[in-house]
Parts: C-alpha cells; structure tokens; sequence
C-alpha cells in the first residue's frame, strides 16, 4: 500500500508512516517492527505527533431516562 505524501515535510511524513503503521499493525510492538524502530522509539513519537493508541471510540450518546416525576402505578399486594 503506497503512502502518498502532499509535500516534502517531513514531521508531517513521519506523523503519517506511525499513524498508518499503527492501523496496518493494530498494537504499537507490531507497527514498530513495521517501521524498523523500537517500541520504545515509537512511544515517544506518538507523544512528539499526539497520536493516540488505541484511538478514542466516539462518545455514545447517552441514554434517556424517564422523568423522575413520571407517575408509577404499584399494586398492593393481595392476601
């Protein structure tokens, strides 16, 4: 899978080679294999570029409770 970049910036080349490392590989030990560097020397690239791993999962909406003042009907208990 080629790797297309919009310019000859290279923190901006170096950001896109460990965030696709990353997706291709799945875990941090593999995608540094992948680019040839330790996992230790990938950790602190992440932290240089600000990528997240295992990226964030999108905020689920939160449920919708019903109002507290909502009537509730109790049947008495029967003998």
């Amino acid at each position: 899978m080629p790797i297309l970049l919009e310019d000859l910036n290279l923190r901006k080349a170096e950001r896109t080679l460990c965030h696709t490392a990353l997706q291709k590989a799945g875990s941090i030990v593999e995608a540094a294999q992948l680019l040839g560097i330790t996992r230790h020397a990938l950790k602190r690239r992440m932290i240089k570029h600000q990528i997240e791993w295992p990226p964030r999962a999108p905020e689920r909406q939160p449920r919708v409770s019903p109002p507290m003042d909502a009537p509730v009907s109790i049947r008495p208990e029967t003998p």
